[in-house]
C-alpha cells in the first residue's frame, strides 16, 4: 500500500538534495543575478534598525545581506541542510537562524517589522495559509516582500507533474492571482518589481499595464502592506 503523500516531509528532503547546488549558485543570483534589485528594493522603505524575518532563507546569503544593510534578521528555512549552510556562512555574524516551516511560523503575533519571502508561497501546499502566517507575523502597517516566480521561470516545470494526478512540491500560481489573494486578505499592494529574462528591455514593458508586465516576468517581487487590523 502506497504511504500517503507528505508535503512538508517531501519539500524538506527534496530541499535538502538541492542545498549544494544553491550553495554554489546564491552569491551570484543575490549580487549579479535574479534577486540583486530585491535588497535594494528593501532598503527603500525600511530604515536600518528594523527587525525582518527571511523565511524561506536558503543558505542564508540573503540573510546576510540584510544584515550588513543594518537590519535585525531572522532566517529559517524548511531544509536542515540549508540551515545547516546558511549558519557555517555566517558563523561570525550575529544572525540566528533556525529550521521551520511557513505554515508554521514559531513567532507571536506582529513579531516582525517585515517579511522577506522570495519564491516561498508557490513551494507550500497552501499558499493561501503561507501568506496568512506571513501575515500574522508582521506588525500592522508592516510590509511583506514576495517573490513568486513568473510565467516565463523554468522552475515552474516543478509543478508539472500535477496535471498528471501526481504529487509535488511545487504549486505554482500567476503573479496576478497572487495580487488578488493578497487582496482578498487585506493586503495592500503598494510597489513592486519584476526580473526578466536576458533580452527583455525596459523598451519592451515599460508603457504596459501591470498585468501584461507581470505576463513578461522570470520573477515578480510584490511588496504588500498590512491594513486594517
Amino acid at each position: 500500500m502506497t504511504s500517503p503523500f507528505n508535503w512538508k516531509k517531501e519539500a524538506e528532503i527534496q530541499w535538502d538534495n538541492r542545498a549544494h547546488f544553491w550553495n554554489e549558485h546564491s552569491v551570484h543570483m543575490w549580487d549579479n543575478g535574479s534577486r540583486k534589485d530585491i535588497i535594494p528594493f528593501v532598503k527603500d522603505y525600511f530604515k536600518k534598525g528594523s527587525k525582518i524575518l527571511d523565511i524561506g532563507c536558503g543558505d542564508g546569503y540573503g540573510s546576510y545581506k540584510l544584515h550588513k544593510a543594518g537590519y535585525d534578521v531572522v532566517g529559517m528555512d524548511i531544509s536542515s541542510e540549508m540551515i545547516a549552510l546558511a549558519k557555517e556562512r555566517t558563523k561570525h555574524e550575529a544572525i540566528p537562524f533556525s529550521q521551520g516551516d511557513v505554515n508554521e511560523l514559531p513567532f507571536e503575533d506582529n513579531s516582525f517589522d517585515g517579511v522577506m519571502a522570495i519564491n516561498v508561497l508557490e513551494w507550500t501546499e497552501s499558499p493561501v495559509e503561507a501568506l496568512l502566517e506571513l501575515k500574522r507575523v508582521v506588525k500592522k502597517d508592516g510590509l511583506l516582500f514576495v517573490g513568486i516566480l513568473g510565467p516565463t521561470a523554468g522552475p515552474r516545470m516543478n509543478s508539472y507533474p500535477r496535471l498528471l494526478g501526481e504529487k509535488a512540491i511545487a504549486n505554482t500560481m500567476m503573479p496576478w492571482e497572487l495580487q488578488k489573494l493578497s487582496a482578498d486578505h487585506n493586503l495592500e499592494y503598494v510597489d513592486g518589481i519584476g526580473v526578466y529574462k536576458e533580452g527583455v528591455e525596459a523598451r519592451h514593458h515599460q508603457y504596459l499595464s501591470l498585468e501584461l508586465k507581470q505576463a513578461l516576468t522570470f520573477m515578480w517581487v510584490f511588496m504588500l502592506r498590512k491594513v486594517g487590523e
